[in-house]
């Protein structure tokens, strides 16, 4: 049995496993090899202690818990760290989802748009209209994020462990609508 709820303290050594395990594994090839090799369990995991020991931070944090196995994913979101260009937040009230990962193993199981759910609607109860998203733009999980109704609504070059990356941003612009699957164009 699988449920989502939220993250506490105690999940923070499960969510640093995962965080790990999910980069070195979605981010081969598209980020340097040194950057994901020096990634450790035991850093990750003192991060997600400091901040879901934080009850204000902890609200935007959410497990997939799976009876067997533990957590096995993990997503979280907050305010707009960086808004892309043309939604600075002055209108409308921005959120961003920071994290969103599921063990390899787990993937393809509803659980990531399950989590990115629990996200929208932390987002919404903390009175966001809109929800913003970025990620590595060669990363094939965009088609996910699509798949679910997320809109390309910004670029910007990051530099990680030396390296220029490009990323994407996708934006949700409106937070009342359920998750579903768009219709391919060519199912009329």
């Amino acid at each position: 049995m699988m449920r989502i709820r939220r993250g506490t303290k105690a999940d923070a050594a499960a969510i640093g496993r995962v965080h790990v395990e999910t980069w070195q594994a979605a981010y081969a090839g598209l980020l340097p090899d040194s950057l994901l090799a020096a990634m450790s369990d035991v850093r990750q995991s003192a991060w997600w202690s400091r901040l879901l020991a934080d009850p204000g931070e902890a609200r935007g944090v959410f497990v997939a818990d799976d009876e067997e196995m533990g957590v096995v994913g993990f997503g979280s979101c907050g305010p707009v760290r960086d808004p892309p260009e043309g939604l600075d937040g002055r209108e409308i009230r921005v959120g961003e989802v920071y994290t969103l990962y599921v063990e390899p193993d787990f993937q393809n199981q509803g659980l990531g748009r399950r989590l990115l759910d629990a996200l929208f609607r932390q987002l919404r109860a903390d009175g966001c209209d809109i929800a913003v998203l970025w990620m590595l733009a060669d990363n094939p999980s965009r088609f996910f994020y699509e798949g679910l109704g997320g809109e390309r609504i910004g670029h910007r070059v990051d530099t990680m462990a030396g390296v220029d990356v490009e990323e994407l941003a996708f934006a949700w612009r409106d937070l009342t609508v359920p998750l579903i699957r768009r219709k391919l164009a060519t199912e009329d």
